[in-house]
């Protein structure tokens, strides 16, 4: 397995042995059959990898969100998606260019989907193009990077929203209902295991001038978000221990399996695994004093199976690319309000507790949260 896209890919055909609707095996349902004659959110997708390829096969359907442009270094890829999704040349652009998207009204917002390392410069030049930016996770290497990403957006008035696409699942989202309702009680405890292992030593997640680091930044972030939206509360500290037994494969600054725990303000506390050297590791589990919440599969691309000590989550298996374009396209159109936040500042507030973790390992020491 190569890459966390592969693994999360993987986990998700293990899943769907299960019994499914027969609208899933060709990809999502509509999300309502009612006609939509609303405002569309056009999009360019900057970087036509695996992952962009998924969300703009995903796009297609959406009601309130489209593909309408292209960002790329590989001319071939762009001629290919240009044939495939009937984009215009005058929406395509590559790396040097894209500045020019000010000039061009059919587009709205910008989906960066590159390596980790080129977010924040792509990020603050779109936003200077007066677009509004859609960034995968992490969504910067560092917090100084997220600070100022953030900054940059809102002197441009553009909105700046981050690729949590769990945030609108709808089994992960039925978990924290029912934590709001009190189903579960006072939390005491999360536990996120993430982790697969990875192939390829020369893909650009083991390289750190790119990725920024190694398995907490690729799979890593799932369980540190996770943990947050699960306890329904922000870490005010942190402890963490890496372990590398590949010292080969796994260079210096690139992290092959680390152990942390956050501790929350209510007393809760999170022990949480990320790692690039275990295969299938894909597990949430919340508990507290009245119930408890376990999902196996937690975070791959679904479905997402899972229950609680009232029984089997049974919520409907939406793609979750369909449908957190079409939850965005509400939020920057629409001002709509998530139930979990996907902003800037939801990213820059998992970069600083990553910032954190790796310092609790260099140091040895708890690190607090402010």
């Amino acid at each position: 397995m190569r890459t966390r896209r592969e693994f999360l890919q993987k986990i998700t055909y293990s899943a769907m042995v299960l019994p499914l609707l027969p609208s899933w095996q060709f990809g999502s349902p509509h999300i309502d059959s009612e006609p939509y004659e609303g405002p569309v959110l056009r999009v360019a997708i900057m970087g036509l990898g695996g992952y962009g390829t998924r969300v703009a096969e995903a796009m297609k359907a959406c009601k309130k969100a489209k593909l309408a442009g292209v960002v790329s270094g590989t001319p071939a890829k762009v001629k290919e998606w240009q044939s495939k999704h009937q984009i215009p040349e005058k929406n395509c652009y590559n790396y040097e260019n894209f500045d020019d998207l000010k000039d061009n009204p059919d587009i709205d917002a910008v989906y960066v989907i590159t390596p980790n390392a080129l977010h924040h410069d792509q990020v603050i030049r779109a936003a200077k193009a007066g677009k509004h930016v859609i960034c995968e996770k992490p969504m910067g290497l560092n917090a100084k990077e997220g600070e100022e990403m953030v900054q940059a957006c809102k002197d441009a008035n553009v909105k700046l929203l981050v690729g949590y696409r769990m945030h609108f699942e709808p089994k992960t989202l039925e978990v924290v209902r029912m934590r709001q309702n009190g189903d579960f009680g006072k939390i005491l405890f999360f536990q996120g295991q993430c982790g697969f292992r990875i192939g390829d030593p020369n893909q650009w997640r083991l390289d750190k001038t790119l990725a920024g680091g190694g398995s907490l930044m690729d799979i890593g972030i799932y369980a540190v978000n996770g943990a947050r939206y699960m306890v329904g509360e922000e870490p005010i500290w942190v402890t963490a221990q890496e372990m590398k037994t590949d010292p080969v494969k796994f260079k210096e600054g690139v992290d092959e399996t680390i152990l942390f725990q956050l501790g929350f303000p209510s007393g809760a506390v999170s022990s949480c695994l990320s790692t690039y050297n275990m295969n299938h590791l894909d597990r949430f589990f919340l508990n507290g004093e009245k119930g408890f919440a376990e999902m196996q599969p937690s975070t791959g691309y679904g479905p997402i199976e899972g229950r609680t000590h009232k029984g089997k989550l049974t919520q409907q298996h939406i793609t979750h690319q369909t449908l957190q374009m079409e939850e965005m396209a509400s939020i920057i159109l629409e001002g709509k309000e998530p139930v979990i936040a996907v902003d800037g500042e939801e990213g820059l507030r998992d970069l600083k507790i990553i910032d954190a973790i790796y310092k609790s390992c260099h140091t040895g020491e708890s690190v607090k949260l402010v």
